[in-house]
């Protein structure tokens, strides 16, 4: 489907607060539909605004504070959602993340809502209980519920949700470096042969940086030692600094950085240690640039990188420092990998495929509401 075909109607998307890869769809996304001649309307926290530039760029965005975490500020959030809808010709609301699906599901605008499960409910004890009692309100509201998962699908299914499937989610196109090779690594003091291992995500539990920084405590005897940076914020910053002192683990914390294209450019290798992801955005970035990567196999990503990875077992540091071992030792298997890793990425969709996709699924459910 072109940008001159199909569904252009009107639909209020919906997300709560990010600073990641959930931001970003929405906004390719947005981008997309206005392109294509729907009319839209962002509805989400003010600095998501101002982290995604919605309002800057000409986007119609309307404030609605929803945050990370379920609480009373619920209550705010579902009436300045509903303000935002009242008076509208929307034809659909589509909400991206349980968050925000739980804030339009108890909202009832009376619009059929899209429902984009993003991430999976990982928590334990009375905080995992709500989690599951919110992705069983989520599952049983959602006109059509879009995960970006396989499991996420059956995760949706299996709590009631009427229809599911699978809804892609578009490879961000990876800028390029505006800084040489060299002059990243000499901004971490990385000399000559020494190897530069780098990962970005949230400083969060489950992206498990306490495996790579475990690791990197290993890795003192090799020559060179590698130096490990890591890109993010996140509550777990100050219980990853003390592990990394503890450990006398040469790994460096540098809090959220926007030159995410600058810092592959000068790795060596690229690791993820997550207990669980979707389509995580850092491995996307990672097998554009052609830098050797190392994953866990979880959720999505097994289907996503396919064998232009090493994948490894979850919370099993012993095969992450093999698996890095064995990569640093052997420059022409890194040199493999390197090349493997663009030509996976080219099988992805892109962002017009996306569009496409979810202006059909729009379609489908507004003829239903007709």
């Amino acid at each position: 489907m072109s940008s001159d075909e199909g569904w252009r109607g009107s639909v209020v998307l919906v997300v709560a607060s990010s600073t990641g890869g959930i931001g970003q769809h929405v906004a390719s996304l947005a981008r997309g539909l206005v392109a294509g001649g729907c009319r839209v309307l962002v509805c989400g926290p003010a600095g998501v605004d101002q982290h995604f530039g919605f309002s800057a760029s000409g986007l119609e965005f309307a404030v609605v504070e929803i945050p990370a975490d379920p609480g009373p500020q619920d209550s705010g959030a579902i009436r300045q959602l509903r303000r935002a809808v009242a008076g509208r010709d929307a034809e659909v609301i589509h909400a991206h993340g349980l968050r925000a699906a739980f804030v339009a599901s108890v909202a009832r605008t009376g619009v059929p809502l899209v429902v984009t499960w993003h991430n999976a409910v990982l928590a334990r004890g009375l905080k995992g209980q709500a989690g599951a009692l919110l992705e069983r309100i989520v599952a049983r509201n959602a006109a059509l519920t879009l995960g970006a998962s396989d499991d996420l699908v059956q995760r949706a299914t299996a709590l009631g949700a009427r229809n599911a499937r699978l809804g892609p989610v578009a490879t961000p196109q990876l800028a390029p470096p505006k800084r040489s090779r060299s002059a990243v690594r000499a901004e971490f003091q990385v000399k000559g042969d020494t190897p530069l291992i780098v990962s970005v995500g949230r400083l969060h539990p489950q992206k498990n940086y306490d495996m790579l920084v475990d690791a990197a405590g290993r890795w003192r005897d090799l020559r060179p030692q590698p130096v490990v940076v890591i890109a993010g914020s996140g509550p777990s910053y100050m219980p990853l600094a003390q592990r990394a002192s503890r450990l006398h683990a040469p790994v460096h914390l540098l809090g959220h950085r926007a030159d995410v294209p600058d810092l592959l450019a000068g790795a060596d290798l690229a690791v993820i240690t997550s207990d669980w992801e979707a389509r995580q955005l850092f491995a996307q970035e990672a097998l554009h640039a052609g830098v050797p990567l190392i994953t866990t196999a979880v959720g999505g990503l097994p289907g996503l990188v396919g064998d232009a990875a090493v994948q490894i077992p979850p919370r099993d540091p012993d095969a992450l420092d093999a698996a890095v071992r064995r990569l640093l030792a052997d420059p022409e298997l890194r040199a493999d990998y390197a090349a493997r890793g663009p030509r996976q990425a080219a099988t992805w969709p892109g962002e017009e495929d996306v569009v496409a996709d979810v202006r059909s699924a729009y379609a489908e459910v507004a003829a239903v509401r007709r």
